[in-house]
């Protein structure tokens, strides 16, 4: 073994060390940069990682300026290190200065630094970062240290995928285990909800690292060996084929034998990686070098190699061709690529099919529309993201992909579904009718929306507007914090969907059950609790003002709805208000258009908010109960705990009177009311609280209909009298003589 090999061996054993220990993600990153730097002998490594699609950050290092750490940031293409993304090409250079595109970045102290050496942090074609180690010698780094730096990076991109670096520090959070949506184009219209099912799995390499090398290159050449034979008897099949399909097997037999392409792995292996991990170096290569390939015939070319290496990956890992993997009960297939024979043979019983490639005119297409299977194609990187047996939501309409929603953007999404059924056409003869009682009043029925793809239902479900539009859900489905500009076109879209229509924004509610993939989870015995929705935009007021000015931005002139979740006490209301307030005045100093109007309210969640002082009842334009919250505190019942949650009734003669309470409070102050959440969408709790005085209540889209159609033919007068009795006769729940009373009316 070259002395060469024998460094790179112990680099990669020191850092095999380095990531078994435990350590959160952050503390894991400056371990890396240390231990590199060290077994290297140069004064400075660092990490830097893709915070959104377009920006890298500065996120451990060893060496430069501590303070730095999150603070620098550059664009891809910006700087070195950005050359380096968005090249996926190292840079290599005694004199960083005098280097086409060099940025000084002061705050790091790296002036003093000339010798520059950046690689790729990345996998089968996704950009993770970039490492990078420093010297104040004024010569490039040699061929070898080149190469050692690449094998570093391709074991941390591989360990970033088994999730080694999740932190809100880091950046890095966990594949294969947080919600996802991926965008691509509609091949077929429809919506399916389903379960994974790949057409090809990839394999997921758990083990980087060589424990013997020997042992690992034998294993190579045999898996090669069974590759060669398995190619060579796929030709003696097809030797009557057509002429491009044995141009193709004739490619593979040739990459197959490739001396080089072995030879590269077999390096890899002695420097310390396993063989699946020098296969998967090779395939990203491969995959790097195809986005630079404009000729298509020399991306097909590479596109074989890629192919050839999946064949490999499951050889090595004993799967081959056949996974085990069952047909699930609602089968959606996702693959990269699929022929119409391979479509055709897993017949009628797919729920859906998302495609990482396919075009509208291929034979797959038209196989799913003749199927009338809902097929997005054109998906970027769903076979990268997905599992057999993930959860997953198809919008062919919108050419969207939910993988692991989620439950708010499940539930959200289901109603979209249900929106889309046959169910609802009894209820179209008064889609476009007000929910005017009998004898009156008319009582407004707002939907609750939360994805771009419910507003369609905003029209078709005959609702009066948007009473809580969920600005989270833009932030679950992204594995990166939204910028302001990304949040700010998406408001803007909301608004143009509603056609005029009112929109309440409820800001970032996030905590509880809502953990964000790439913030650090907090570690609390009672989340429902605790550090949650408001909360947290107080305490990280950079994020609520983000949120705030791409709200204002999003508005673009119009009226503008924004209210504040999970309000304890009227300070914290006051607090978020102002904050909304001064970013409407700043915005006006630096000339961008204001909204029209502006309503600024709270939710009302925790039963303190009820006995909040009357200036907070003055002060809030409007208030919005927040049932599924206030019902579960109420009770101390919580919502997801099945054991208790059914004990306790919507209709309780307590929680009712506790609702009449915070009616009367509003009506002294003549402040607008509504009731929002899962109880207002059913028809005979809506049929009580229009009975209680609210005026306003809002719900899933599907819901509308059916309560709409029960108020139209109801008597308020006549209910509250019926709810008046019960309560006066001490029972529990006014549920049955409302029932009864229902029963009577026919």
């Amino acid at each position: 073994m070259s002395e060469t090999q024998s460094g790179s061996r112990r680099l990669l054993g020191r850092l095999k060390q380095a990531l078994a220990e435990p350590a959160e993600g952050q503390e894991r990153l400056d371990r890396i940069t240390r231990l590199i730097a060290e077994e290297m002998g140069e004064p400075v490594c660092s990490i830097y990682l893709f915070r959104d699609d377009v920006t890298l950050e500065l996120c451990a290092t060893e060496g430069l300026k501590p303070e730095a750490v999150h603070q620098t940031r550059m664009r891809l293409g910006e700087g070195l290190v950005g050359r380096v993304a968005a090249s996926t090409k190292p840079v290599n250079t005694g004199n960083a200065p005098a280097e086409a595109g060099f940025r000084f970045m002061p705050e790091t102290g790296e002036e003093i630094y000339s010798a520059f050496l950046g690689v790729p942090i990345q996998r089968l074609g996704e950009r993770l970062g970039v490492l990078v180690v420093q010297s104040k010698d004024q010569e490039p780094f040699d061929e070898d240290e080149v190469y050692a730096l690449e094998v570093v990076a391709m074991v941390l991109a591989e360990m970033a995928e088994l999730g080694a670096f999740i932190g809100e520090g880091a950046a890095m959070a966990a594949l294969h285990q947080h919600p996802v949506m991926l965008r691509g184009k509609v091949g077929q219209e429809g919506a399916c909800e389903g379960q994974v099912l790949l057409h090809e799995p990839r394999v997921v390499v758990t083990n980087p690292f060589a424990d013997d090398a020997e042992a690992e290159l034998n294993r190579l050449r045999e898996a090669i060996d069974k590759l060669r034979v398995s190619v060579d008897e796929m030709l003696n099949v097809t030797e009557l084929g057509d002429k491009d399909q044995l141009d193709v097997l004739e490619a593979y037999r040739m990459f197959a034998n490739s001396k080089g392409w072995l030879r590269r792995m077999e390096a890899d292996i002695n420097r310390g990686l396993s063989a699946e991990a020098a296969v998967e170096k090779e395939q990203t290569a491969a995959r790097a070098r195809m986005e630079q390939v404009p000729d298509p015939y020399l991306r097909d070319r590479l596109h074989d190699l890629d192919d050839l290496s999946n064949r490999l990956l499951r050889l090595l890992t004993g799967q081959g061709s056949n996974t085990g993997v069952e047909m699930p009960e609602n089968p959606v297939l996702v693959a990269r690529n699929i022929g119409p024979g391979e479509l055709l043979a897993y017949g009628r019983g797919l729920r859906g099919i998302v495609l990482e490639e396919g075009s509208v005119g291929s034979h797959a297409t038209i196989i799913a529309r003749a199927l009338a299977i809902p097929l997005v194609i054109n998906c970027d990187r769903i076979t990268t993201e997905a599992l057999n047996g993930d959860r997953i939501m198809v919008d062919g309409e919108q050419g969207t992909v939910h993988l692991r929603p989620e439950e708010s953007v499940a539930t959200a999404f289901r109603d979209k579904m249900a929106m889309m059924t046959k169910a609802q056409e009894r209820y179209a003869s008064i889609r476009r009718v007000p929910a005017t009682t009998v004898y009156g009043p008319t009582i407004r029925l707002d939907m609750n929306a939360g994805l771009m793809a419910d507003l369609p239902s905003l029209r078709s479900s005959g609702a009066d507007g948007v009473g809580l539009f969920r600005t989270e859900l833009q932030f679950l489905v992204r594995s990166k914090f939204p910028s302001r500009g990304e949040l700010a076109a998406n408001y803007a879209r909301v608004l143009d969907a509603a056609e005029g229509k009112r929109v309440a924004f409820r800001t970032l509610d996030i905590g509880s059950d809502k953990v964000l993939p790439y913030m650090k989870p907090q570690d609390e015995p009672n989340p429902a609790l605790g550090w949650r929705a408001i909360r947290v935009g107080l305490d990280k007021p950079g994020v609520l003002r983000m949120q705030l000015q791409a709200l204002i931005r999003g508005a673009k002139g119009r009226p503008l709805t924004v209210m504040f979740p999970f309000v304890a006490q009227f300070d914290e209301f006051r607090a978020a208000r102002r904050q909304l307030l001064d970013e409407l005045d700043r915005e006006e100093r630096l000339g961008h258009p204001l909204p029209k109007t502006v309503e600024i309210g709270a939710m009302l969640e925790t039963p303190s908010l009820a006995f909040a002082p009357k200036q907070f009842f003055e002060m809030a334009d409007f208030i919005s109960v927040g049932g599924n919250d206030l019902k579960q505190f109420f009770f101390a019942a919580d919502r997801e705990n099945e054991r208790v949650r059914r004990r306790y009734d919507t209709l309780n003669v307590s929680f009712l009177t506790f609702l009449e309470w915070i009616v009367m409070r509003c009506g002294e102050t003549k402040t607008d009311l509504s009731f929002c959440g899962e109880d207002a969408g059913r028809p005979v709790e809506a049929l009580c609280f229009a009975a209680m005085g609210f005026r306003t209540l809002s719900m899933r889209p599907a819901s509308i209909g059916p309560v709409k159609h029960l108020l139209r033919r109801s008597n308020l007068a006549e209910v509250r009298e019926v709810i008046d009795d019960a309560r006066a006769s001490g029972a529990q729940s006014v549920r049955p003589a409302v029932m009864d009373w229902l029963r009577q009316q026919g």
